[in-house]
Formats: structure tokens, C-alpha cells, sequence
């Protein structure tokens, strides 16, 4: 009865945390030290280089190269192309507003199919590997459907299936529940899958996609960009946090507390990529700016005439947290008697932000407003925490552009502002250079 309660306790308390993996169970300290003795590497393949049958085949080439070179593989695959916004759509055809839990179930599908598909392409290739999924696995996660946190992968099955098979392909993106329901991780998932297990295994994860590494910014947005050849936690963690799209952030976050070592190149070539550490070779100077981000799709929510209580302003985002929104640059303003709060999210989640509000402001006699569409441009070097100049330079490059941020915020290595999207892809071109990146 008393190790029920405390099993109770500790599922009702990891819903509030971020990124636990690791429970402490009875012989897991052994079992990871008998894996790490192999020579293991988890590798990810994202959509686009799944996306079809000659992608497919061209992934496993790469998969059994690694295996010849005396590895063990677990690879983590996300769905062919773009499969997952097809169902996305296919379940908004079905119902307006798509129940999440059956969201999941038909969104795991995907990782599914292409799972398969790598595995068969293996075996076609002499490679002794088995396709498996969340459950087989047993990556488990909090109940939030659509956006679930991994809070455990079982390292016993690992080993299981690593005793028997070269390579284990493994559905990203997805896990199960304690009693058993199929969740998904929301944006950037199969990242998060893949530098979990690899911090489960206690080995380097190494991401590929159709970028060959990291970048100063997207080459999309600034051709002229610089590659980078390492960077740090701290850098990364704010760059997928403000857009860059090469990492989650949360993949990132799981990285940096577990010390793996991350690997971001190309499935399409074998150019070098970037590493992602937890900090530079010395030999390397620290810039004073690392990269420039740009978030578009950004919604600006302004609520205005609001008590002047600071229990109030925390009984909202208490709300707001409870309904599993994430809120960005949050601005507080206080105007005589009455407070004003801004803050942005991103539009897939004004449904519930709406609803929200509706409901509490009530209680306040408040009232709130949309602004959009915006775009958010983030400055990131951890070279800010001993340099200054960064805040007025960037300032600058926006008062010569005419534009007056909406927001601002800052930390000791980013400072971001919101602009308007129609005038951001010429700022950031303007901000690279300005600090020759």
C-alpha cells in the first residue's frame, strides 16, 4: 500500500516537470552500464528524409553503413513527408474540433508506417533490424494529449530487443501512458524521442534532416549565413526555443541535463554538420552573437483593466498553465488603479485561450483583445553575458527600418522583439548583417 502511494505521488507530481526521464528503478544502474560497454548510437531521420520509397532505401544505406562500422543502431524515424499535417487535416474534415485523445491514436500512424517501411528496407539490405513502437518500447509520458512529456523509456527492453537485433527503428514522436493510451509530443517530437533514448543509452544521438547543421539564421531567410561547426546547450536551447527549426527545444533541454552529445547534419550528403556540446573548444573564440531566429505565426494578447493585484495576474496564468498553453513575452504594465498584460501564443491555441478568458475575466471585469499576425526575431549568444552593445545595436537595424517592437524580452544570453510579420524576413537579413553573421 505505501509504495501504491507513493507511485501516486510521483505520477500526480511529474506532470508539472519538464523533460523526466529518469525514475529510479531497481537495476536500471547495471543495465545501462552492460549497453554502454557496446558501441551504441541513436541516429534520427526526420520527415523529409523518409519522405518516400527512394529516401526510405536511401536512409537504411546510411543506417547499415553504421552497423558495418561496428555500431549498434537505434534509429528514430517521424513520418514520411508530410503525413502528419495530412492527418491533421483528414480529422478536421471528420470533426471541427477533433477529440485530442483520437487525434493522438490516428496521428501515431504515421511514425508507424514509416517505421515499418525503414525496417523492411533494412532487412532487404541483409541488416538484422526490428521496426517497434511506444509500446514495445515502453516510452512512457504524461496523459497530455497532443503534447505529451516523456517521463520514462524502459532501458530493460532496450537491451532486450539490442541483444537480439543490430538495429531498432523506433516510432518517434510517440508514447504510451501509464494505463496504456497512445499520446503524441506535440511539434518536434521525434527529436525529443531520439535524444531521450539516447539519454536513456548514455551515447551521442545524431539528427539528420535536409539541413547540413546549424546556422548563424535559416538559410531560407539569409543565403549568406555562416554554419556552425559546434555550439553550446545554451545557444541552441534559445535558438529552437525562438524558431530555429533544426532542433526542439525540448529535445535540447534533455540534452543539456544529460550531457548528450548531439550531431545535426544532412541525410542527403555527407557534408559535416554541427555538434552540440555543453560548451566551445577552447581553442574556438566565443562570438558575441551566435544566431538570429525568426518565430512567425506569433498572436499578441493584450487584457486590459485588470486590478491592480498581483494574485490576479497570477490566478490567470495559473488558469492558462492548468489548460496547457504556453505563453511567450510576457509584458505587465501598471496605468493608476488598473493593470495591463500582453503576452503571445500561437494561433492553433486562441480556441483555448478565447474559451479561457471568457470564462475568467469575467470574475474581473476585464476585458481582452487580439493583435496579429506578428513575428518574433531573437538575437542568441552566450557571449552577451560578458559584452555590451548587442540591445542598442539591434535598436538600431529596427529604428532604421522604421519599426517600433511591440514587445521586448531579454535574458542574459537572447534579447527578442515582436514586429510585424510582413516586415520581419527583411529585418533579420538586416540583423545578420549588422552583426556579421
Amino acid at each position: 500500500m505505501k509504495r501504491q502511494l507513493i507511485r501516486h505521488k510521483f505520477w500526480k507530481v511529474s506532470e508539472k516537470l519538464t523533460s523526466k526521464i529518469f525514475k529510479e528503478q531497481v537495476g536500471e544502474e547495471k543495465l545501462a552500464k552492460d549497453i554502454i560497454q557496446n558501441r551504441i548510437v541513436v541516429q534520427k531521420y526526420g520527415g523529409s528524409s523518409v519522405a518516400d520509397p527512394d529516401r526510405i532505401r536511401n536512409v537504411a544505406r546510411r543506417i547499415a553503413k553504421k552497423v558495418q562500422e561496428g555500431y549498434k543502431v537505434v534509429t528514430v524515424v517521424s513520418a514520411m513527408g508530410k503525413t502528419t499535417d495530412s492527418l491533421i487535416s483528414l480529422a478536421k474534415s471528420v470533426s471541427s474540433k477533433p477529440d485530442e485523445r483520437e487525434l493522438d491514436m490516428l496521428l501515431t500512424t504515421g511514425e508507424q508506417a514509416s517505421c515499418a517501411l525503414v525496417a523492411m528496407a533494412l532487412k532487404d539490405l541483409g541488416v538484422n533490424a526490428i521496426s517497434l513502437n511506444a509500446f514495445q518500447v515502453k516510452i512512457l509520458t504524461t496523459k497530455n494529449h497532443n503534447n505529451a512529456r516523456i517521463l520514462d523509456i524502459s532501458t530493460k527492453k532496450l537491451k532486450d530487443y539490442l541483444d537480439i537485433y543490430d538495429v531498432l527503428v523506433i516510432t518517434g514522436f510517440q508514447g504510451i501512458t501509464e494505463d496504456e493510451h497512445l499520446t503524441t509530443l506535440g511539434r518536434g517530437g521525434s527529436d525529443t524521442s531520439a535524444v531521450a533514448l539516447a539519454a536513456k543509452l548514455r551515447c551521442d544521438c545524431e539528427i539528420y534532416s535536409d539541413v547540413a547543421g546549424v546556422y548563424t539564421c535559416d538559410p531560407k531567410l539569409y543565403p549568406e549565413t555562416k554554419k556552425l561547426k559546434y555550439v553550446t546547450y545554451d545557444d541552441m536551447l534559445e535558438m529552437a526555443a525562438t524558431g530555429a527549426k533544426v532542433l526542439h527545444s525540448r529535445s535540447v533541454e534533455i540534452a543539456k541535463k544529460y550531457n548528450v552529445r548531439v550531431y545535426c547534419g544532412s541525410s542527403f550528403n555527407d557534408e559535416e554538420g554541427t555538434w552540440v556540446v555543453d560548451r566551445i573548444p577552447e581553442w574556438l573564440e566565443e562570438p558575441l552573437v551566435t544566431g538570429v531566429s525568426l518565430d512567425k505565426n506569433q498572436v499578441k494578447v493584450s487584457i486590459m483593466d485588470l486590478p491592480n493585484d498581483a494574485k490576479v495576474v497570477t490566478d490567470i496564468f495559473k488558469r492558462v498553465a492548468e489548460k496547457g498553453i504556453n505563453v511567450d513575452m510576457i509584458s505587465l504594465v501598471k496605468n493608476g488603479t488598473s493593470t495591463h498584460v500582453s503576452f503571445t501564443v500561437v494561433p492553433e491555441r486562441l480556441d483555448k485561450i478565447e474559451e479561457l478568458l471568457n470564462e475568467t475575466l469575467a470574475d474581473y471585469g476585464a476585458k481582452y483583445h487580439f493583435y496579429g499576425k506578428f513575428s518574433k526575431i531573437t538575437v542568441v549568444g552566450t557571449g552577451m553575458r560578458s559584452h555590451y552593445g548587442v540591445a542598442s545595436k539591434l535598436l538600431e537595424v529596427l529604428s532604421e527600418h522604421g519599426i517600433e517592437p511591440e514587445l521586448i524580452t531579454t535574458s542574459e544570453i537572447k534579447i527578442s522583439v515582436l514586429v510585424p510579420e510582413n516586415v520581419a524576413e527583411e529585418l533579420v537579413k538586416s540583423i545578420c548583417k549588422a552583426f556579421d553573421l
